[in-house]
């Protein structure tokens, strides 16, 4: 049950991040056209990745890889700690 309900978030996710136009910012995987490629991950899984914006806050971006994996940004957090 879990599986399914994990599954349906991230399709959820993944839709609205592409609806929003979700676009990669400085510390982002794919940044300024980086071209990052996951060559062991499966298709349709998804990869976090956080890093520090500068001003003391964590974002935390998720990605999907895709068949040809490449990667698409589907997601952004940033923490209000600052």
């Amino acid at each position: 049950m879990k599986t399914i309900l994990s599954a349906a978030l991230i399709a959820v996710a993944a839709g609205s991040a592409t609806f929003a136009g979700t676009m990669p910012v400085p510390g982002s995987i794919t940044y300024d056209n980086a071209g990052a490629q996951l060559q062991q991950s499966p298709v349709g899984s998804t990869v976090f990745h956080t890093f520090s914006n500068g001003d003391g806050r964590d974002v935390r971006e998720v990605y999907k890889v895709n068949a040809d994996k490449s990667l698409d940004l589907v997601s952004r957090t940033i923490s209000n700690a600052s």
